[in-house]
């Protein structure tokens, strides 16, 4: 007799601060899934084009493809049926709707796991971010090296002048930074 597994959906939060390893760690779980031969389909914000488009890019430069796209909604519509594994990155990028998809999705069954930053420039919680590890079964929190100490950092230290909390950027705009190193917005 052959038993069937029926997944009862999940939602997987790995947050941190920048150059922390999320979109490292995302990519990793997608191709163990892929490896598994489970059907996975992978999501990003369009606003996020610091590496390219269409892939999901680390700071180290690990890649896998995605769909690049404007609002959470949108993934719902292209989240195919047979899709077992949905991946989310820069999910701090979308609105409050995202927690909505990451539930609906999870509800039918599917694995979601979302990456993003947990804290903004100012060290305020991004509240999408927070609602997702709420709901989620499983909290992965990344810490980088503060660039400063070298201490466990947990913060995301701007270093333009900028007051838009979403300012898109790598090294040369943020550096990792903990607690004591940190100076909220410059």
């Amino acid at each position: 007799m052959i038993h069937t597994i029926l997944s009862t959906g999940s939602i997987e939060v790995i947050c941190g601060s920048m150059f922390s390893g999320k979109t490292q760690e995302l990519i990793r779980r997608l191709r163990l899934a892929t490896i598994a031969r489970q059907r996975v389909q992978v999501f990003n914000s369009v606003l996020d084009k610091r590496y390219g488009r269409n892939h999901i890019i680390s700071h180290d430069q690990a890649k896998i493809p995605s769909q690049d796209t404007h609002h959470a909604k949108d993934i719902l519509k292209l989240v195919r049926p047979e899709t077992q594994v949905v991946g989310i990155d820069e999910v701090h990028f979308f609105g409050p709707e995202v927690v909505e998809v990451c539930r609906n999705l999870a509800d039918q069954g599917k694995r979601v796991i979302a990456a993003g930053l947990d804290q903004d420039y100012r060290g305020q919680p991004f509240e999408v971010v927070a609602r997702l590890m709420a709901i989620a079964e499983f909290v992965t929190k990344n810490l980088a090296i503060c660039v400063v100490c070298g201490n466990p950092a947990n913060r995301t230290q701007r270093l333009t002048s900028s007051k838009r909390r979403i300012e898109v950027g790598a090294a040369g705009k943020y550096e990792a930074r903990c607690r004591r190193c940190f100076h909220g917005s410059l």
